[in-house]
């Protein structure tokens, strides 16, 4: 709605100069209907500035009431919205408009100056320090749309495109005037210049920001704490950066977490991510990367779902040409205290980091494995993780702590553990270490491979292992395609397994958190080089279709590897093929939940009672480990893991079941 301002009248003028207020010309301060002078206080106007009413009363913590008004300000070519509270502005507001609501007091000053972009357009370089692999940032910016700006290279025309259209919404937002949205707070902060505020965000005691956006809304607030500084930046909606964060050229993702003095310089921040004490250097943190300890570096590497352990570090040059090297922990990877990884590295998905690593290993294709350091070698266990209660435990809980509360989603984060992505990543495996295993002798003590060792027997039980996952991952896709629905014959059977889109079929591929078919991520490319895909809006919607349609396109897959895997052709499948492999899904259900189940009770053993019952005997140590640990049988993962067993063995069962009604050709 549009509001009619009006000019002062003498009488409303003389009320204002009595109460200590200036102005360079009274003819350009206009007024809203409703307004009076009354709450205007040691306030002088310069150049064209606008008021709204004063009726509201602030509630302020403690009790105390402030009416809304202008007391002890200096405004310059400002607009300020209805029932503001504006007061002891030290040096002046310049350029702005001012929603409704909104309470600044105790601010140094606030101006716009020139013509901003408000932090759109600002080139980060990200993952190589010495450029190469800038991601110029935007309000839109999704985690999918960084993954192909930086790491898209090999297709110049695309990178082109999308600084074009990244510079288009640029220009179309800029301003020479700054905003501040409606029910805004601002409070004991240092300068604030260039940078455009959204609805109900807070700032309170931020030390400096310049040029950037803060994307809050009603649904989902931004909080900028105490000594914050930011330069560069854009910081998304229901994100809480406090406690003396320092951010230099650095996008912040929805719902993100940064404090307790965490810097961060030429980074990005995905949905999700967490930062506190430590530093940040050239990274690409996808949704749900964490790092909360102090000593701990993160520089020029791109990860996501990933944890970071105490002291983690990685390098990434050589001390020849500069920081040049970049790395890659993809999804779900873990690094433990004092990590160390020399770059160039490539870690694969779920796998767990220990000790120091200088040898470059690349195991993209041996996901959820253990990297372990011995005597400066590098020793991989493939597939271990598998069987990690804190694997599975992460798969749980990250869609929990998604703390997104904005409808409008800039990411779309697929949290299966076990997806095409990860599976084709197993059938690699598979042939990997049978290769290796044919070529040194099944008798070899280890085997070499991508600079790293793997042992005789992690080899066998890596091997052992992908192969139950895969028979887990294929078993569920055929359940889920079969589920309520009653069969009559073999024909029907293969009629509801036939896919539905050819869409799906070859390598799929994870761009920070999206998983998705590769063929699908080109067509989008092509759409955007060709021009027929020319918004951020649009390259978005793309994304969340995808998305979508994410189980539609898995099928697909799915379908394409029963016969690679199982041996049967499944234009030709029967009942009793569809048995067979529920009754190897339910093995392998069963199978993996044992190996948990086992794995949670080192948990609950003696060892891990050490320190428990401090003064007293070991039924107190055992007495007090259970009142702050609990029981083995009543621990709530260790339940859920037997309700799985038995929930999915009914599943199985009830699958059977039907293919036993189904009559024969």
């Amino acid at each position: 709605m549009t509001t009619t301002y009006r000019n002062l009248t003498p009488e409303e003028i003389a009320c204002l100069e009595k109460q200590h207020c200036l102005a360079d010309d009274w003819e350009k301060v206009t007024v809203a209907e409703g307004f009076t002078p009354e709450y205007v206080h040691h306030t002088r106007f310069s150049g064209i500035v606008s008021l709204g009413r004063f009726q509201k009363e602030f509630m302020l913590p403690g009790g105390i009431r402030k009416h809304a008004g202008l007391r002890h300000v200096t405004l310059h070519n400002v607009t300020v919205g209805p029932d503001c509270c504006i007061e002891n502005i030290q040096n002046y507001i310049a350029n702005y408009d001012i929603g409704e609501g909104t309470f600044i007091e105790n601010v140094d000053r606030i101006l716009t100056e020139g013509t901003s972009r408000f932090g759109n357009g600002v080139e980060v370089s990200v993952l190589n320090e010495t450029g190469g692999r800038e991601v110029p940032i935007n309000d839109k910016l999704s985690a999918h749309t960084a993954y192909i700006m930086a790491l898209y290279r090999h297709r110049p025309a695309l990178t082109a495109r999308l600084r074009e259209i990244t510079d288009f919404y640029a220009n179309k937002h800029a301003s020479d005037r700054g905003s501040i949205g409606n029910h805004v707070t601002i409070l004991n902060t240092g300068s604030i210049k260039n940078v455009r505020v959204g609805d109900h965000a807070r700032i309170s005691g931020a030390g400096r920001l310049y040029n950037g956006s803060i994307n809050s809304n009603a649904e989902a607030p931004v909080h900028i704490g105490h000594g914050v500084i930011c330069e560069d930046f854009i910081i998304s909606s229901g994100s809480h950066v406090d406690d003396g964060v320092v951010l230099t050229r650095c996008f912040v993702g929805q719902a993100c977490r940064l404090g307790h003095g965490y810097s961060a310089s030429d980074s990005l921040f995905f949905s999700n991510c967490q930062g506190e004490n430590g530093e940040a250097c050239a990274i690409f943190a996808g949704p749900f990367t964490v790092t909360h300890h102090k000593s701990t570096l993160l520089i020029a590497g791109m990860f996501s779902f990933m944890n970071a352990g105490s002291g983690s570090n990685q390098s990434n040059h050589m001390y020849k040409l500069g920081p040049i090297h970049q790395g890659i922990l993809e999804r779900g990877s873990k690094t433990s205290s004092d990590s160390y990884i020399l770059w160039p590295a490539k870690v694969g998905a779920f796998s767990l980091v220990m000790g120091r690593h200088v040898n470059h290993a690349d195991t993209s294709n041996l996901p959820f494995s253990y990297l372990i350091e011995q005597q400066n070698t590098t020793y991989l266990a493939p597939g271990v993780n598998l069987r990690s209660v804190g694997t599975i435990r992460d798969a749980q809980k990250w869609p929990k702590r998604d703390g997104r509360t904005d409808p409008h989603r800039l990411d779309y984060i697929n949290y299966n553990l076990l997806s095409p992505y990860t599976v084709q990543k197993m059938f690699k495996g598979r042939e990997i270490l049978t290769a290796l295993r044919k070529a040194s002798g099944e008798l070899s003590d280890t085997y070499s491979y991508h600079s790293a060792k793997i042992r005789n027997s992690a080899l066998v039980k890596g091997l052992q292992l992908y192969e139950t996952a895969i028979h887990k991952f294929l078993g569920n896709s055929v359940i889920k395609r079969l589920e309520q629905t009653a069969f009559r014959s073999n024909e029907e059977i293969r009629a509801r397994l036939r896919p539905d889109t050819p869409i799906g079929s070859g390598e799929w591929v994870d761009i920070a958190g999206l998983i998705a078919p590769k063929s699908e991520i080109d067509r989008l490319m092509d759409d955007i080089e060709s021009g027929r895909i020319n918004r951020l809006q649009d390259i978005n919607a793309e994304f969340e279709r995808m998305h979508l349609h994410y189980y539609t396109y898995e099928w697909t897959w799915a379908y394409e590897r029963l016969e690679e895997f199982y041996g049967i052709r499944p234009e030709e499948m029967t009942a009793e093929d569809v048995i067979r492999i529920v009754e190897k899904w339910k093995a392998a259900v069963v199978g993996l939940d044992k190996m948990l189940y086992e794995d949670a009770r080192k948990e609950f053993s003696l060892a891990s009672m050490t320190g428990f019952g401090a003064d007293g005997s070991r039924v107190e140590k055992e007495q007090d480990f259970e009142q702050v640990r609990g029981d083995f049988e009543s621990n709530p993962f260790v339940t859920a893991v037997l309700e799985h067993i038995e929930a999915k063995t009914a599943l199985g069962d009830e699958l059977i079941g039907r293919m036993r009604q189904v009559g024969p050709e």
